[in-house]
């Protein structure tokens, strides 16, 4: 992992990266895969990082999806109310009013203010693991596309980013829920300096 961060961290300080050169007109969406055993040791990697590159002079917007969803409850005057509750709730009915909360239309806007309050260079990401079924990955980087794309954007995952012969790039959560098709993030374990 230490070896991971040090690498992580020459290509997220990079101007290269910052100056998001070499995307051919590409979104600057990221993924970075993990193990979702290492979730604990990714965590404090991103902390870690996000500490680092903020000591270079480069803005950091640092976001965990599950924080913005309950900061989403929260401003709705609800979150008490769903942890005071729960017990008590259908779990059907609790479903759908998360993914009501937990929809893009929601989070995106929030997301950005997050990036722009922090005048944010980078934003990272992480928490998909967390947020699922409430939101799924494909369908939160799909909705930042037209929202965003004036730094680059990191999306830690827990699980896999992967080529499928005749299906293109899939997101695994876990590594074994069935693949997302999404198209446009760039795989940055193979990013080169």
């Amino acid at each position: 992992m230490i070896n991971d961060s040090d690498r992580l961290f020459r290509i997220l300080s990079s101007e290269r990266f910052l100056s998001m050169q070499g995307l051919a007109n590409e979104v600057p969406i990221f993924i970075h895969a993990y193990d979702v055993a290492d979730e604990d040791r990714v965590l404090a990697m991103i902390k870690s990082l996000a500490s680092r590159i903020r000591n270079t002079g480069t803005q950091v917007a640092e976001m965990d999806l599950f924080g913005l969803l309950l900061a989403e409850l929260r401003d709705e005057g609800i979150l008490d109310e769903f942890i005071n509750d729960e017990a008590t709730f259908d779990r059907k009915s609790l479903l759908g009013d998360l993914k009501n909360y937990a929809a893009a239309t929601r989070l995106v806007p929030r997301l950005v203010r997050v990036m722009e309050d922090a005048k944010a260079k980078l934003t990272l990401l992480s928490g998909v693991g967390h947020i699922f079924p409430f939101l799924r990955a494909h369908t939160l980087l799909d909705s930042i596309q037209p929202a965003m794309m004036q730094h680059p954007v990191v999306l830690f995952f827990p699980g896999e980013y992967i080529q499928v012969a005749g299906q293109g790039s899939q997101l695994r959560l876990f590594g074994s829920m069935p693949g997302e098709g999404y198209y446009r993030a760039f795989n940055l374990d193979h990013y080169r300096l």
